[in-house]
């Protein structure tokens, strides 16, 4: 009779691996390379005595999408608007913490909020054209007021049609822009895409 193998003892479980724990980002200073195009530490808005934003804290990789979801009410806009220093037109506003694009602080001194909108911009949910401007002028506003030259009309053009306006509007491109958001409005309520002249 063959004896009985000696019983083997059971190694213990192996403890479960740590956390990965994220490093906090240092502060950036202009030059520094950074794996973020965008980056905000710390974020808080105040309109007067309002806390709007929390100390909100994130980064953005490149060609990456970020969506930012939540209630009506929640900041969500409140945040969005942080990010190219349109809060600095709201009297009784103020941001606190760093916002960075591409490692330079937009809340820093020296750096121009009209030249920053320019190239953080935003399309917002309902039209906002300028009134004084025709339809025509409001659609080629950002190449106006870039001095970018080529064929305007056809631009023009173009963008109305992926907009889906332009057999509404093609007759009346001299008059006001208030009649585009008028136009885009009665679009949006028939289920197309609610557009903005600014982001063409």
């Amino acid at each position: 009779m063959t004896p009985a193998a000696p019983a083997q003892a059971m190694s213990p479980e192996k403890p479960a691996p740590p956390t990965p724990v994220v490093a906090q980002q240092p502060p950036l200073v202009p030059g520094t390379e950074t794996p973020f195009k965008v980056e905000v530490q710390d974020l808080n808005v105040y309109f007067r005595a309002n806390h709007a934003i929390r100390h909100v804290s994130l980064g953005v990789i490149p060609q990456t999408v970020l969506a930012v979801i939540g209630p009506s009410g929640c900041g969500k806009s409140t945040f969005i608007r942080a990010l190219n220093r349109m809060h600095d037109l709201v009297p009784g506003a103020r941001v606190e913490g760093k916002v960075f694009v591409d490692g330079r602080d937009l809340y820093a001194r020296g750096i121009d909020p009209v030249l920053l909108r320019r190239r953080v911009g935003m399309v917002f949910q309902r039209p906002n054209p300028f009134p004084t401007m025709s339809i025509f002028e409001n659609v080629a506003a950002g190449l106006t007021l870039n001095g970018i030259g080529g064929n305007h009309a056809e631009i023009v053009e173009r963008c109305l049609r992926q907009a889906a306006l332009w057999d509404e509007v093609k007759d009346r491109l001299r008059h006001a822009g208030t009649s585009l958001a008028a136009s885009s409005s009665a679009s949006a309520s028939r289920g197309r895409w609610p557009w903005s002249p600014r982001c063409c």
